[in-house]
């Protein structure tokens, strides 16, 4: 048998390049609980964006029932002690719990990762003074200090997203400078330098980006979070104003007559637990899909 020559080298086939997109997609639908949070939050999207149509009646109105109607045909959740019918009120809380949320995810995450972000580049005095300000806040439980921000500034949502905004500023500094210090140790951030860039360019053009997916889960997670925190703000009778149409509002009134009419407390009370646990869901698997580490190969 002949043998083969030690000079000749063997070529084997690259593999087919498989797009970022195909990978991620594979990872993110693959779990069955991040497709079920998927579709609940498009439910709860469509039911926000289209509420004055899916609707039956004015959520506002006083009367457009008898008092604490049991569910029927006509009201399938039932009224409350107005008179005012559930489920139109359940649609319509559904644009409070998102406007809520994702304002203040908004608020929170600009000045969150822009503090983040000067005080993990510069480091020293800047880093010292920034991140101890953040320790100081996250002293305090979130909800502890959105309720005593809440109480100071007073009702309505405007003052709600105000005092959730500050109370979550603290997790996205710490999270993006930690992220911040990692990233600006690589060698393409010194090849940036050495070229002359500016720190803002550096800053905006490399190290933003590539903080980015982190960010985006801890974004989505915060988003169950604070749609929970402005439902026990408002439970407290602190958080949305009446008559708006708020699901923590919405447990606080019915919880009252859980007896003769338990559906005023639990509707609201399983939206809220929909919601919360979707956002978890699809948050874990962003996180899964965005981690190199954890999507492995296609």
């Amino acid at each position: 048998m002949a043998e083969k020559p030690d000079n000749i080298i063997d070529f084997q086939e690259a593999p087919p390049r498989v797009s970022e997109w195909r990978r991620f997609r594979r990872v993110f639908l693959s779990r069955g609980v991040v497709v079920f949070g998927m579709v609940i939050l498009l439910l709860l999207l469509f039911t926000a964006i289209f509420a004055a149509w899916l609707a039956p009646y004015d959520p506002y109105k006083p009367g457009e029932a008898k008092s604490l109607v049991q569910p029927s045909w006509e009201h399938p959740l039932g009224s409350d002690i107005l008179g005012r019918d559930t489920l139109s009120r359940l649609i319509y809380g559904s644009r409070t719990a998102l406007m809520v949320g994702f304002i203040s995810v908004g608020i929170a995450s600009v000045f969150g990762v822009t503090l983040g972000v000067i005080a993990g580049y510069f480091s020293g005095a800047i880093n010292v003074i920034i991140m101890r300000a953040m320790d100081s806040l996250l002293c305090f439980p979130m909800i502890l200090l959105a309720l005593v921000l809440a109480s100071v500034l007073g009702g309505g949502i405007q003052n709600v997203i105000i005092a959730l905004s500050i109370a979550t500023i603290p997790g996205y500094a710490r999270v993006t400078c930690g992220v911040t210090l990692s990233i600006k140790e690589n060698d393409y951030i010194l090849a940036e330098r050495s070229i002359g860039s500016s720190d803002f360019r550096t800053m905006l053009k490399h190290i933003l980006p590539n903080a980015f997916p982190p960010l985006i889960v801890l974004m989505t997670m915060q988003l169950g979070n604070l749609i929970l925190a402005e439902a026990g703000l408002s439970f407290l009778g602190i958080g949305i104003e009446p008559p708006g149409a708020a699901w923590g509002a919405m447990v606080s009134d019915g919880y009252r007559y859980l007896l003769k009419n338990p559906v005023l407390s639990f509707a609201p009370g399983l939206a809220i637990m929909l919601v919360v646990f979707a956002f978890n869901m699809v948050g874990d698997g962003l996180r899964d899909a965005l981690d190199p580490r954890l999507r492995g190969l296609l």
